[in-house]
């Protein structure tokens, strides 16, 4: 399986080229914001995005519908550290060297890769928090997803992944999240449920911008209701 991609001429290595020979023509001070935003940035800005989310649907809604995205909001990282377990043993049958190692003339941005090469860590864990994002919500996920098909085009402009590395990244962050997603809210929503029950910690599922009665309702709080003293008095 070493030899995977290869021959020049298939189109995963025309296509590396083609892409990697963009930072050949780039100027150098853009290169180097390539290395970082394809290293780094993207991760960091989808962090941003899981932070923002977190905080828009805490604040809108029913408290059912908070509980229901915070456990799909914790589920994306749990997703993405799950997707990587999955990849340890399928990048040691695969045992595909990094591009560079086999191809000539290719602008490499990062040194010191020496690890196999599919299926690309970056692409799997961007794509696996997208898709877990999107569970959550849909306009923060899709967004999410932007911002890892971002970052397979960095990694194979950076000349350390082939395509194929990064398309493989993407099927397997997308299964990971998609097919455990029925189990893990399963086990997540009671969870965060929990959680939004307590006086302490409840804030981390539901502002205090809160409707009280939401709130009662959640705790098994009945609604308060008109005494015998009170109806009298109505009468």
């Amino acid at each position: 399986m070493a030899g995977l991609a290869s021959d020049g001429s298939s189109p995963d290595v025309s296509l590396l080229y083609d892409i990697n020979g963009l930072a050949k023509d780039a100027p150098t001070w853009f290169d180097r914001v390539m290395e970082f935003v394809g290293e780094y940035g993207i991760l960091l800005a989808m962090v941003l995005v899981v932070l923002w989310c977190w905080w828009s649907v805490r604040r809108q809604g029913s408290l059912s519908d908070s509980v229901t995205a915070v456990a799909g909001l914790v589920w994306a990282p749990l997703a993405a550290g799950i997707a990587l377990l999955v990849n340890i043993p399928i990048r040691g049958f695969v045992e595909r060297p990094r591009p560079f190692l086999d191809h000539q003339g290719l602008e490499v941005l990062v040194e010191g890769k020496t690890d196999y090469s599919f299926v690309s860590d970056h692409a799997t864990m961007a794509m696996a928090i997208g898709v877990g994002l999107f569970v959550a919500h849909r306009k923060f996920g899709l967004a999410a997803i932007g911002l890892a098909l971002a970052e397979g085009f960095c990694r194979v402009y950076m000349g350390v992944h082939y395509p194929t590395d990064v398309v493989g990244g993407f099927a397997l962050g997308t299964a990971v999240a998609l097919l455990l997603a029925p189990l893990a809210l399963a086990l997540l929503t009671p969870l965060v449920s929990a959680v939004a029950g307590s006086k302490l910690a409840g804030r981390l599922v539901r502002s205090r911008k809160a409707p009280a009665w939401e709130r009662a309702e959640h705790l098994d709080i009945p609604e308060p209701r008109l005494d015998s003293g009170e109806n009298d008095l109505a009468a």
